[in-house]
């Protein structure tokens, strides 16, 4: 079951659902851990059953997506500064309360009644009469709703939109921010018969073929999961895989593997699959996905930007690791806990991956270069480096031809470049940037 903004809060959504939401907000606030993280160490979630962990859910992917844009208001609303609140974690009482009310539609009555049992139930009972006047403050003015492109330009932090407007400028910059504020999507990338698996699982079948399910539903009791008919990957995600065309009797290097959504094509499209990833854990949970999608590939645990395979292979594809700004609707503390200096760090890792996928080609084959970054440090300008670096790369520029779907995303240069925005008929889609070059 999902929920969006603007649709009515649960009756029954009790206090331990808020309680696991302002201990995960806490986490990832003030711990720097990031969401995916705080869910996964979240004891109070475990608890909880699975409607109740989508509320929970919704709820911290909207704090942290809308939370300049809260606290903007919540100045308004208080006497004294929002820095001189004590304990500070009280902050996320009030974002929980604002995003109840303001975007989920609660009632007043029971927003500001359950950010007092959440003060209360958190220990922070001195501040009870607070939260109350706050709150109720809160319910008796008139808040204006900014409109989508000023709501997500207040949302993005300074150094990215400076970016994304040095990118493509204001108008594309403020297009992408207003997309952000979305959910995103889950998609399915299925094995083989798209179309009977879109009937299955009451999904959309998007013009590039990955499969789009509006409705909620705990993933592993859908048709097809134990089966291993299909997995979960973003469509944008899902397309480099696809513009190496018939890969059947050939070698295909998966760089930076982990967690597998890509390796799972390249298999399905009948390569010999090597993947490859610096992390142990993260190679035996790729392992248990493949054996879940009953799908025969090699793994390598090592760094690959050092790490040469045997002999040189048909194809490289090297999803590289980046900022994940185009993954914002789906990742939202992207937001809190990216920095520039994340940017320059990884930007040098990609260039160290890029030169050594080049160099595990055999002559006229292909490597395929992504990121779900939204950042042209992290994209274009990577495959303009690649080409100036004379690895034996030359480009091989992605067309209409290679897939349908794909033709307002295509650059001058015959790059890919995904934006939120795009597809927005059909929900946007994340992010991405895809480069492809022949080894000559």
């Amino acid at each position: 079951m999902g929920f969006t903004e603007g649709t009515t809060l649960w009756d029954d959504s009790g206090l331990p659902a808020r309680q696991a939401a302002y201990r995960i907000l806490n986490e990832i606030f003030y711990k720097n851990k990031n969401l995916d993280e705080a869910l996964l160490q979240s004891s109070t979630l475990e608890t909880l059953q699975g409607r109740d962990k989508a509320f929970v859910r919704l709820l911290v992917s909207l704090v942290l997506k809308r939370a300049r844009e809260m606290d903007s208001i919540l100045e308004k609303l208080l006497r004294d500064p929002i820095a001189t609140l004590k304990p500070p974690q009280l902050i996320n009482v009030f974002r929980l309360g604002i995003a109840q009310y303001l975007y989920l539609k609660t009632p007043a009555h029971a927003a500001v009644n359950t950010s007092v049992e959440l003060a209360e139930a958190e220990n922070i009972v001195h501040h009870k009469s607070l939260v109350n006047a706050v709150m109720r403050r809160l319910t008796r003015e008139e808040i204006p709703m900014l409109p989508d492109r000023e709501a997500g330009r207040l949302n993005t932090p300074e150094w990215l939109w400076n970016a994304w407007m040095a990118d493509f400028g204001v108008e594309t910059a403020l297009d992408i921010a207003a997309a952000n504020l979305g959910e995103g999507a889950i998609d399915f990338t299925v094995k083989a018969n798209p179309d009977e698996w879109a009937q299955k699982l009451e999904a959309l079948q998007l013009p590039t073929g990955s499969l789009r399910r509006e409705g909620g539903g705990f993933i592993p009791d859908l048709p097809g999961f134990v089966e291993g008919a299909w997995w979960i990957q973003n469509a944008a995600a899902a397309i480099p895989a696809k513009l190496f065309g018939d890969l059947k009797g050939k070698t295909v290097i998966d760089l930076c593997a982990a967690p597998g959504g890509k390796t799972a094509q390249l298999a399905a499209m009948g390569a010999t699959v090597i993947a490859v990833d610096r992390s142990a854990e993260r190679v035996r949970r790729l392992t248990e996905n493949m054996e879940r999608l009953n799908l025969k590939i090699e793994t390598v645990v090592a760094d690959g930007a050092v790490w040469q395979p045997a002999e040189l292979v048909d194809a490289v594809l090297l999803d590289a690791p980046c900022t994940a700004t185009g993954t914002i609707r789906h990742q939202p503390d992207v937001l809190w806990l990216k920095e520039p200096k994340d940017e320059e760090k990884l930007a040098a890792l990609q260039k160290r991956l890029l030169e050594n996928a080049a160099f595990m080609l055999k002559p006229g084959g292909v490597l395929i270069y992504c990121t779900c970054s939204l950042q042209k440090t992290e994209g274009e300008n990577q495959g303009a480096w690649a080409l100036r670096k004379q690895f034996g790369l030359q480009p091989m520029p992605i067309t209409e031809k290679d897939l349908p779907g794909i033709a307002e995303m295509i650059t001058p240069l015959g790059e890919l470049r995904c934006l939120p925005q795009h597809w927005a008929g059909q929900g946007g889609i994340d992010g991405f940037y895809i480069a492809r070059f022949v080894k000559v």
